[in-house]
């Protein structure tokens, strides 16, 4: 289920701009909202691989990042495989120190639900790419990214390199306050062969993965690989399955020893059907099992008239509690070609152009709006499509003792958002409309409004890494960023929105000199002291009406003001930490500060019937954090991995809205946890490997002034595999079990995917799965 719109009225009219917070904070009105009520006037609540990625160890978890001027974590393809088939490589991460991810279902693939934090910065606060193309924020729409999920399978990635404290300046990212996430996709076999690879397990899950690499082609080395994976995935409560779709492909192509060239398709094609969204008191009074009607739509139609069946009027907000239905459709293509050259004396040149073409469609039926023909239902449906096209270029030279690194990003992003009504029939008149079908927009009843956002991005960088001895390195650099955003009105609907004109115009985020600085020192060998010291910017997010951004607010006069004097956000963060290297054991101690500057807040004035938003700058959060972790390597292949984190991340200022002071001042920041302890136990022995990862995650709170909490929940999950190796035909024939869950906690996944009140209980829960098993056969020929 996705967001009913602006119902921060009801909670002293405070929404937070989804890019505003720290620490997971996700708005009352996200732009990644995909509903809103409809009642007029109010809204409801490669051959040349960078360095970076190529030094990976034999460490399936590589935490420790030794060497590197910051703290660094890599994670291979290895360990990306011992997780089910359609993992999300995000879920992965999160074994990582700091690392907390969250997703109602199993595999981290319902996109509407997953949330990724690191070090208490939100996912729209972090910085992601896939080889050199930038994802953006990745949040669920597609305004200024695409999830890494729709751009690549998780068969096919190399490696994930994240950078906890903050990337490096060369990282293209209009987001970045804090970390990234670098995923790198695999090049294809210099040997001709493939892998078939087929997953059942619970909820009826049908997963089929096959990839075939054609083997250098010629002596030159020109090789490809093509690969299709399609799933089916039942939800695990209620009715309704999720289906995937999507091929990847990869050509590389050298040119003679010192230049490759390299491109990449992504085409995906997703149809979820919604859990819905939970308060506590729904979860206290219907249970955590509870979802939406479908396929029941006379269930749904009785509830939307006030008759309820199932205990939904015993809860606060009984009509809140009876939706039939929400989907989310999304189809995307992304494409990239890459020019890797070494130019000699030291000096390598790699550029490359990307495209990225998105469409999507979400609903949701909502019982606010009746249709024209009577029914008390209508499907509300967002349509949204960009098109996104850049270009990453970078040149490095090795000189002496320094290695010089600068370079450019370019990037135009077309984005279109509207919102529209759909007639649903009179009961046993006729079915009602389908969730896994885009509805033609000439069958709609009613246009809300449409809105066209152009926005060019420039980033410069440069930064120098100076070896001042053998064993201390120092790394100083900086970025220029400049991006402009301008919006246009399509169509709107006054009788909906309540104004004659919707505000429109353009906004800058510009910062000339964001800088960096980093240093290493090996004390001796085996152990390691580091420091990064960096200032980043995140630039302005945008959204149809009412959704949460500078540019959904509703008043034309408020917009003028906004860009006259708004400030984009902007973040200090410090770290420093200690690394040790020994046969037996390998650990880290780090500590952490962010000062978060200029956070945005959207603040409903006026009264529930006639409310306008407006978007303010209510001042910042500090952070402070520490991850201790360490491997121990045991004798007889067992390895045994732990960590553990703390975050403290609280606001500096109290604000002023039209219903007082929002008392919020000392408070910690909703959705993130304060303690987190992970932990790993691996055996390996020739061809059996088997892993038992422990999760620990404290409670989250979901509101600001820290009244309603989820409570703390402890996850078990088991994995086990065989590799037969050859038989016949086929190499490395292989088993794999995946237990999820494995004691059967009932434990609360999500917070905060509907935003969060100013004060008290919200429906913006999600429970996590129950205990589930898949098992895999895989094979490679």
């Amino acid at each position: 289920m996705r967001f009913r719109g602006f119902r921060t009225v009801l909670f002293a009219s405070v929404a937070l701009v989804p890019c505003a917070a720290i620490a997971a904070m996700q708005p009352v009105a996200p732009q990644s909202a995909r509903k809103a009520d409809t009642r007029k006037g109010a809204a409801r609540p490669s051959a040349s691989v960078p360095k970076r990625a190529a030094a990976i160890t034999t460490e399936d978890i590589q935490v420790f990042g030794g060497g590197s001027t910051r703290q660094m974590a890599t994670i291979s393809s290895s360990e990306l495989r011992r997780s089910a088939p359609g993992t999300s490589a995000m879920k992965v991460l999160a074994r990582l120190p700091s690392v907390n991810f969250m997703s109602a279902d199993p595999f981290g693939a319902y996109e509407w639900s997953t949330r990724i934090t690191v070090r208490g910065f939100a996912q729209d606060q972090l910085g992601f790419t896939l080889d050199d193309i930038p994802l953006g924020p990745m949040e669920y729409d597609t305004e200024r990214g695409i999830n890494v999920n729709r751009t690549v399978l998780s068969e096919n990635i190399r490696s994930t390199t994240v950078s906890q404290g903050a990337g490096s300046v060369e990282v293209p990212s209009l987001s970045n306050l804090g970390g990234t996430m670098q995923f790198y996709t695999a090049d294809p076999s210099l040997k001709p062969g493939g892998t078939v690879q087929q997953t059942f397990g619970s909820n009826d899950t049908f997963r089929t993965f096959a990839r075939v690499d054609s083997g250098a082609l010629n002596g030159s080395g020109t090789r490809f690989f093509l690969s299709y994976a399609h799933s089916t995935l039942d939800k695990w409560k209620g009715a309704g399955s999720n289906l995937y779709d999507q091929i990847n492909a990869k050509l590389v192509q050298p040119f003679g020893d010192h230049t490759t060239w390299t491109t990449y398709f992504d085409w995906s094609d997703r149809k979820e059907i919604d859990y819905q969204d939970l308060s506590m008191n729904y979860i206290h009074i219907l249970g955590p099992n509870w979802d939406n009607y479908y396929p029941d739509y006379a269930a749904a139609y009785n509830a939307a008239l006030g008759t309820y069946t199932r205990g939904e009027n015993k809860t606060n907000d009984a009509l809140d509690a009876a939706y039939y239905a929400g989907s989310g459709l999304r189809q995307d293509f992304v494409g990239s070609t890459t020019l890797d050259t070494a130019l000699g004396h030291g000096m390598t040149w790699r550029t490359t152009a990307y495209a990225i073409a998105d469409a999507g469609f979400s609903t949701w039926v909502t019982p606010y709006t009746p249709s024209p023909n009577g029914a008390p239902l209508s499907m509300q449906g967002r349509d949204e499509g960009g098109q996104r096209y850049g270009l990453v270029s970078n040149f490095a030279w090795r000189y002496m003792r320094n290695d010089f690194h600068t370079g450019i990003w370019f990037e135009n992003n077309n984005y279109i958002q509207n919102r529209r009504l759909y007639q649903e029939p009179l009961l046993g008149q006729g079915q009602p409309l389908s969730p896994y079908v885009w509805q033609n927009t000439q069958n709609a009843f009613l246009d809300e409004w449409g809105y066209v956002f152009n926005t060019n991005t420039f980033q410069f960088h440069l930064y120098d890494t100076y070896r001042v001895l053998p064993n201390l390195q120092v790394n100083a650099g900086f970025k220029s960023l400049v991006s402009t955003t301008r919006s246009g009105i399509l169509f709107n609907n006054p009788a909906f929105t309540g104004q004659d004109t919707l505000p429109s115009g353009g906004l800058t985020a510009a910062a000339a000199f964001l800088p960096q600085v980093s240093a290493s020192w090996k004390v001796t060998s085996h152990d390691e002291l580091f420091f990064d010291v960096s200032k980043n910017m995140s630039t302005f997010s945008f959204s149809g009406w009412n959704q949460g951004s500078p540019f959904g607010i509703t008043d034309a006069n408020a917009f003028r003001q906004e860009q006259k004097s708004l400030k984009p956000q902007t973040a200090w963060v410090y770290e420093a930490g200690y690394r040790i290297h020994r046969r037996w054991f390998d650990g880290l101690l780090t500590g952490y500060r962010a000062n978060f500057s200029n956070r945005l807040l959207t603040i409903a004035q006026g009264s529930i019937i006639n409310s306008y938003a407006t978007v303010q700058n209510v001042g910042g959060v500090t952070m402070n954090g520490l991850e201790v972790s360490g491997t121990i390597h045991f004798p007889r292949h067992i390895s045994w991995y732990n960590s553990f984190s703390w975050n403290r991340a609280t606001y500096d200022n109290n604000y002023t809205t039209s219903s007082g002071v929002a008392q919020v001042r000392g408070k910690q920041a909703p959705n993130m946890p304060i303690l987190m302890w992970k932990s790993q136990i691996s055996y390996r022995y020739k061809g059996f490997s088997t892993d038992i990862d422990e999760n620990y995650e404290g409670h989250r709170y979901v509101d600001y002034m820290n009244t309603v909490a989820a409570p703390h929940y402890f996850i078990t999950n088991f994995g086990a595999s065989y590799d037969f190796g050859q038989l016949g035909a086929l190499r490395n024939l292989s088993l794999q079990l995946n237990i999820y869950n494995l004691l059967g906690q009932k434990w609360i996944a999500v917070v905060g995917e509907e935003g969060n009140p100013l004060q008290g209980d919200y429906q913006s829960f999600m429970p996590g799965a129950p205990r589930q098993f898949f098992g895999t056969i895989s094979a490679h020929f």
